[in-house]
């Protein structure tokens, strides 16, 4: 039994309330990345009694519409209440926004505009290896994101300068609001395109499962001499089979009826976990 895979299931009970009471926000994306952070964050060196030690574990969202995962993560780790995420979230005046604000412990960085956040940690790859800090950097980036020119900028700075305490991840679901990624801006051979950028590049089959993650992550950590990229292949609104790969639950507020499907389905899938 994972507990990790089990604790998933219960913070996307949590993304859900957090959706619904702040009156919407991107769902499927929350829900395929949820092992993603969930897992690195097991693992990171951070504190929330010291969220801004020097050589504290970075991480960015770089996929920031997918705030409310992060939240829950972040709460599950001590960094924040999740009573008051789900109480405040898009509220006026609230610091719980639909996207990370780092004046909320724990967060990095502003992110949002997509595109921005590889570009951010490769900066930050750098300052730690001038500054002789051990800390490692992690981004993560949606794969419609990828269609973004500072991607691949950042990626051939990240090979030139050999940033080993740099890892990126995709979150490769296939799906962007426009639709699937391969009609709207195709990848063809994303193993292959980022290995000709000079990083080591991990392709994990199931992105949702918390045992390859860390088996990646271990890898990624063991490299040395050049930035490590994981293609995680998940399922865009992983949780329900309402949700699952279906583009218009990109951003979707869930009516009455389908919040109590998906907290059934939920609930469904994480007692399977517990009986396996």
């Amino acid at each position: 039994m994972n507990s990790l895979a089990i604790k998933a299931y219960d913070l996307r009970q949590d993304v859900l309330d957090i959706i619904v009471s702040g009156g919407g926000g991107h769902i499927g994306g929350d829900m395929s990345s949820m092992e993603i952070m969930l897992t690195l964050y097991s693992r990171m060196k951070v504190d929330p009694r010291n969220p801004k030690d020097p050589d504290r574990d970075r991480f960015v969202l770089s996929k920031g519409h997918c705030v409310e995962t992060l939240y829950a993560v972040l709460a599950d780790r001590g960094f924040l209440d999740i009573r008051e995420v789900k109480a405040q979230f898009s509220r006026f005046g609230s610091e719980y926004i639909g996207h990370p604000h780092n004046t909320i412990p724990g967060i990095e960085m502003n992110s949002g505009s997509l595109g921005h956040g590889l570009s951010v940690c490769v900066g930050m790859a750098l300052a730690g290896r001038m500054d002789h800090r051990p800390y490692r950097v992690y981004t993560l980036m949606g794969d419609g994101e990828l269609a973004e020119g500072s991607i691949w900028e950042a990626l051939m700075a990240g090979g030139h300068y050999r940033l080993d305490n740099l890892c990126a991840i995709v979150d490769r679901n296939h799906l962007q609001i426009s639709g699937n990624t391969e009609d709207v801006m195709g990848h063809h051979d994303l193993h292959a395109r980022f290995a000709a950028f000079d990083w080591h590049v991990i392709d994990v089959a199931d992105g949702n499962d918390v045992d390859q993650l860390n088996a990646a992550l271990d890898e990624a950590e063991r490299t040395k001499g050049k930035p490590t990229i994981l293609i995680a292949n998940t399922v865009k609104g992983k949780g329900s089979p309402l949700m699952e790969n279906r583009a218009s639950w990109h951003h979707h507020l869930p009516s009455a009826e389908e919040y109590e499907q998906i907290k059934a389905d939920l609930a469904a899938r994480k007692e399977a976990l517990l009986h396996e």
